[in-house]
């Protein structure tokens, strides 16, 4: 079993995107997996009861003490995503305690970057009594297509001596299009590449889960 963790306290970065376009890719290939909603929001949760048949698992938690019952919970699933809250408060806190690996996504902004100060400190104040799990990496998303990330975005991220993603997600209507009935760019959209930039994620959080030494088991 796998706890991967959709992180960042500013909204608009393409957390909730991510989370259920991920989750609905390791469902798709057999993994039994289950989605979370923990942010006040309630996006995921609004994305889930957009379609009366989702077949995706789903729970919903809004208060930090209720996450400690996750881990039993979720034993049953290959991999639990977690699409976290927009706020620094005690719910990131919470989930960061629960995670295997964290997921940071940013826009390809400096701003947007360095908005993540905070969250990366809790992340390695965490490492560090924890002989460094949970493992964390951050993923561009919402890049404009055909644009080239510049070194000013480069050296933003190296400033806090996390992993990148090679992977990243591009501004595509395919996203909020599909998200708004509930649905994921694995159904029945013409959403190749959007599909393969999120196949394409999956695959790096696989090497990340056994590089890690993370179960991931029925």
């Amino acid at each position: 079993m796998a706890i991967i963790s959709i992180l960042n306290p500013k909204g608009g970065c393409g957390k909730t995107t991510i989370s259920t376009n991920l989750a609905r890719h390791y469902h798709d290939n057999g993994l039994k997996t289950l989605l979370v909603d923990t942010d006040p929001q309630g996006s995921s949760s609004d994305w889930h009861a957009a379609r009366e048949d989702n077949p995706l698992p789903f729970i919903s938690y809004g208060k930090p003490e209720n996450l400690k019952a996750l881990p039993g919970i979720a034993a049953p699933y290959n991999n639990i995503i977690i699409d976290g809250a927009a706020k620094l408060e005690g719910m990131i806190a919470a989930v960061i305690k629960i995670s295997d690996i964290i997921l940071i996504p940013v826009q390809p902004s400096p701003y947007d970057i360095w908005a993540t100060s905070d969250l990366v400190d809790l992340i390695k104040a965490r490492q560090e009594v924890t002989d460094g799990n949970p493992k964390a990496a951050f993923v561009i998303s919402r890049a404009i297509k055909g644009t080239i990330l510049g070194n000013e975005i480069s050296a933003a991220l190296e400033e806090y001596n996390l992993p990148v993603l090679n992977s990243i997600t591009t501004q595509r209507q395919v996203y909020p299009r599909s998200a708004s009935q509930g649905l994921s760019v694995f159904d029945g959209f013409m959403a190749l590449k959007a599909r393969l930039e999120i196949s394409s994620i999956a695959d790096e959080l696989d090497n990340m889960i056994t590089q890690g030494d993370i179960r991931n088991v029925a």
